[in-house]
């Protein structure tokens, strides 16, 4: 056989082990889980760069502060990760999880420890948990997916903040980190905020998620609702949030606004 028929073997060869290591590596999170049983399974992974906590589950930062209390007479460092997440099992199923950014396991613990896994794994998995569970465990692996390194769990939060058989609450959720993160929500947010036959809390958190987008992405969406001739409710809250915004833009329609009133 030719050195390129031997070659062209190797390659297939390489490519069918990667594509086995794949299949294997996306379903060791919930292989992990699944073997659980009942009780409760940890894990750890690579948070998403900006995400940093002090380990103590009251929260995290997206954005690297420091951990400040009150008066400023208190501060601890922010650490940047891990994620750690204890998930709770029943019968092989997640029926409760919490997470914290940094810090370490407690050596107390009765729970079962599957190590670290890759961070595109676990979001995966909880991407999957949010559009197929329900109640807080679905709102709960929507911040986790947001914040592990290398997911994208944008698409799944487009499809679930537009599904109206899901819960509201697992909606505005979905919302709320799509607003947070993705750098290619205002679109979907703006068309969410706009549909009239959407959940009207649901249609309010898509405006204050433009809200938290960078003020060059969310003047310009927030002021095109106002001036439009949609929902007053819709119309009053991109208002507020213009307001909050102190951009100069909103000064300037505020101060049109007022003076067509005189």
């Amino acid at each position: 056989m030719s050195a390129r028929g031997w070659g062209l073997i190797a390659v297939a060869v390489t490519l069918t082990a990667v594509a086995g290591t794949t299949a294997r590596a996306q379903g060791s999170v919930a292989d992990a889980i699944a073997r659980g049983g009942t009780g409760t399974v940890r894990l750890s992974f690579r948070a998403r760069a900006g995400v940093c906590g002090n380990g103590s589950g009251n929260g995290f930062s997206t954005n690297d502060r420091s951990w400040r209390g009150k008066r400023g007479e208190w501060e601890s460092e922010c650490e940047p990760g891990p994620v750690r997440v204890a998930v709770d099992v029943e019968d092989g199923k997640p029926v409760a999880l919490r997470f914290y950014v940094g810090g370490r396991w407690g050596s107390s613990s009765a729970a079962r420890d599957a190590g670290t896994v890759a961070a595109a794994e676990a979001g995966a998995y909880f991407v999957q948990l949010a559009e197929r569970g329900t109640g807080r465990v679905a709102r709960e692996a929507i911040v986790v997916a947001t914040i592990a390194d290398s997911s994208t769990p944008w698409p799944a939060l487009i499809r679930i903040a537009k599904d109206d058989k899901k819960e509201r609450e697992l909606r505005k959720q979905a919302v709320f980190w799509l607003g947070q993160a993705a750098g290619d929500a205002v679109a979907p947010l703006d068309a969410l905020a706009r549909d009239d036959d959407e959940d009207i809390e649901v249609r309010k958190q898509a405006v204050f998620a433009l809200s938290q987008r960078p003020k060059d992405e969310a003047v310009p969406a927030l002021l095109a609702i106002a001036r439009g001739k949609g929902d007053a409710r819709i119309k009053k809250t991109a208002i507020f949030w213009l307001g909050q915004s102190g951009d100069p833009r909103a000064v300037a329609y505020f101060e049109d606004v007022l003076g067509k009133t005189r």
